[in-house]
C-alpha cells in the first residue's frame, strides 16, 4: 500500500468502438469476419455465429447491422405477437439465442423471414444442439442453417484486445504492462475486459497510475504445472 486513502471509483460507462475498421482480425476469428463480410451473397438467409463469451460476436453482429441496416434483439424478447413487425425490416439480429427463448415464437418468426427473403444472423455460445431446445422443428431448422464459429484468441489477438480496451477508457499504456497482462490471465477476451477494468478501477482508488508495477500487484503469476517438472 502506499499510504493514501483508497478513493471509490464512479462506475461510468465505457463507449467501446464497434465500427468494422475496429474489429481485429486474427486467424481465431478470420472465417467469422469473412462470413459477415461476404453478406448480402450467402448461401442461406440464416447465419448461427457461435463463440465464447466477450469473443466479439456482437461486435461482428453490430458491423453486420450496420451494412444490412438489421434491427437487433435479444432471444429472451422474441414473442409472438412481435414476430410480423420483427421480420418486416429485412434483417434482424437475434442476440444470445441459446440463453432462453420462446421456441414456438423463434420457428414462427425464422419461417416468416423466409417467406419474405429476410436475412437473420443470431449470435450464441453454444452450437443449436447443446440448447436444450424441446420443439424438433426448430431445432432441425437450426441445424441446417449454416454456422461459423469463433475460437478462443491467439496471443498476437489477446494483445491487441487489451491494447483496444485501454485505448476504450482513453488509457495510454506500454508494452510491457500488456505483456504482463498476456501471461498472467486467462486466454480469452472476457479475461482480458475484466483485467483492464480492474486495473482501471484499483487505479483511481489507489491514486496509481495504470502500469506493469499495479499489474503485479493484481494479477498473480500461474503456477507451475507439475507435470513440466523434470524428475530427478
Amino acid at each position: 500500500m502506499n499510504g493514501k486513502p483508497r478513493q471509490i471509483p464512479l462506475d461510468l460507462p465505457v463507449a467501446e468502438r464497434l465500427e468494422a475498421e475496429d474489429f481485429l482480425v486474427s486467424p481465431s476469428n478470420e472465417m467469422a469476419f469473412t462470413r459477415i463480410e461476404a453478406w448480402p451473397q450467402w448461401h442461406d438467409p440464416v447465419l448461427v455465429l457461435i463463440g465464447p463469451e466477450s469473443s466479439g460476436k456482437s461486435h461482428l453482429a453490430a458491423i453486420w447491422a450496420e451494412r444490412a441496416r438489421a434491427w437487433t434483439i435479444n432471444a429472451a424478447d422474441i414473442t409472438m405477437d412481435r414476430v410480423p413487425h420483427l421480420v418486416s425490416n429485412g434483417a434482424l439480429v437475434i442476440e444470445d439465442a441459446d440463453r432462453g427463448v420462446d421456441e414456438h415464437a423463434l420457428f414462427h418468426l425464422l419461417n416468416a423471414s423466409r417467406e419474405k427473403r429476410g436475412f437473420i444472423l443470431i449470435t450464441a455460445q453454444k452450437a443449436p444442439d447443446l440448447w436444450g431446445l424441446q420443439t424438433p422443428d426448430l431445432l432441425s431448422r437450426l441445424r441446417l442453417a449454416p454456422s461459423v464459429a469463433i475460437d478462443q484468441p491467439d496471443e498476437a489477438l489477446l494483445q491487441a484486445v487489451l491494447v483496444k480496451f485501454f485505448v476504450d477508457r482513453q488509457l495510454v499504456v506500454d508494452t510491457a504492462l500488456i505483456g504482463t497482462l498476456t501471461n498472467r490471465i486467462d486466454r480469452s477476451i472476457a479475461s482480458a475486459r475484466r483485467a483492464v477494468e480492474r486495473l482501471d478501477q484499483e487505479a483511481l482508488a489507489q491514486g496509481r497510475r495504470v502500469n506493469r508495477g499495479l499489474a503485479l500487484d493484481l494479477f498473480r503469476a500461474p503456477e507451475p504445472d507439475p507435470s513440466d517438472k523434470i524428475p530427478s
